[in-house]
């Protein structure tokens, strides 16, 4: 679970304070104690009970301008966005309100286990608090593949109470949020990272202990579809070159796929599909391998010879 810090610190320190101190005395957000360290600052953040609600009336009062470029939705009130850190406060309203009776409460991420592929330090800001059902999982022993065994070792049930100042570690902590019992604030200062977009969010299912599915969709592969769609040798040239040497599984694999996805037949497409099995990643063949089954599966279904079936199960086999 999130590593809690310590602080009773009584000072109030400004937006603008916080903000100094970060581009002051930068500090590697994978250094876990530097960044411990810093959540006294958060803490301090905390204690200007007043500067959040002076920020919401400057934005509503000028219609959210300042919130032009928050690509986090309505439920995210931006702070500050600099080059190695962003700092944000995040509404939580109660099961009963509105707003979740409106949207639902997966709008609001209740309900849905998730890692996170940034770490951020936390604090109450507001209110009781939001629940989480904490769990713990080793990264790098998990392929990220749907219907995985993930290995999550429940923690605790556990809210962020008002004062409460947390890190969040990426790739380790992972819960299940759960609405606070009236509406509540927390504040975050979290890495900015360029290598995130590389780096896979996971969602799990709890019941089962397995991978649910990536978070976070990567804009690349919408350009990796319209590029095998157009066809061109150049663009065809570079989709087989990131299948093969890219570093990142992700992009790999979404090379194949959209490649696979634009062929011109079904056996051009298991022909791709062939290729990506060989592929020197792991993961990226065992994708690769499922995906060929589903293409295998639906001609076999067309031609009214097989029924379709589920392929979780060769995929369970190949990373086990």
């Amino acid at each position: 679970m999130p590593r809690v810090i310590d602080t009773n610190d009584a000072q109030a320190l400004s937006l603008g304070d916080v903000i100094e101190a970060l581009e002051a005395n930068p500090f590697d957000p994978r250094d876990e104690d530097a960044f411990c360290a810093f959540g006294t600052n958060l803490k301090r953040l905390a204690n200007d009970r007043g500067f959040l609600a002076r920020i919401i009336a400057d934005e509503l009062a000028t219609r959210c301008s300042g919130q032009a470029t928050n690509g986090y939705g309505a439920q995210v009130v931006m702070l500050h966005a600099g080059r190695a850190f962003t700092i944000r406060a995040n509404i939580w309203p109660e099961a009963d309100h509105s707003l979740v009776r409106a949207n639902g409460r997966g709008t609001f991420f209740y309900d849905v286990p998730h890692d996170h592929n940034v770490s951020f330090l936390t604090v109450g800001y507001a209110g009781p608090g939001y629940w989480s059902d904490y769990y713990d999982y080793a990264y790098d022993a998990v392929a990220g593949i749907p219907g995985e065994y993930a290995g999550l070792r429940f923690v605790e049930r556990s809210c962020l109470s008002l004062g409460k100042v947390q890190l969040y570690r990426a790739h380790r902590d992972v819960h299940s949020q759960l609405p606070p019992d009236r509406l509540s604030v927390s504040l975050n200062i979290m890495e900015a990272s360029p290598a995130s977009a590389f780096c896979d969010q996971y969602m799990f299912d709890t019941a089962h202990g397995t991978v649910a599915s990536i978070g976070n969709p990567s804009p690349h592969e919408p350009l990796f579809a319209t590029a095998a769609a157009l066809g061109d040798a150049d663009s065809l040239e570079m989709l087989d070159r990131i299948a093969t040497t890219h570093p990142s599984t992700r992009l790999r694999y979404a090379a194949i796929a959209a490649r696979a996805s634009a062929a011109r037949d079904t056996a051009h497409r298991v022909e791709v599909l062939e290729a990506g099995c060989r592929n020197t990643d792991r993961t990226v063949r065992t994708l690769a391998r499922a995906r060929l089954a589903e293409v295998a599966d639906l001609g076999a279904w067309f031609a009214g010879t097989a029924p379709m079936t589920n392929n979780n199960t060769l995929i369970s086999n190949e990373i086990g």
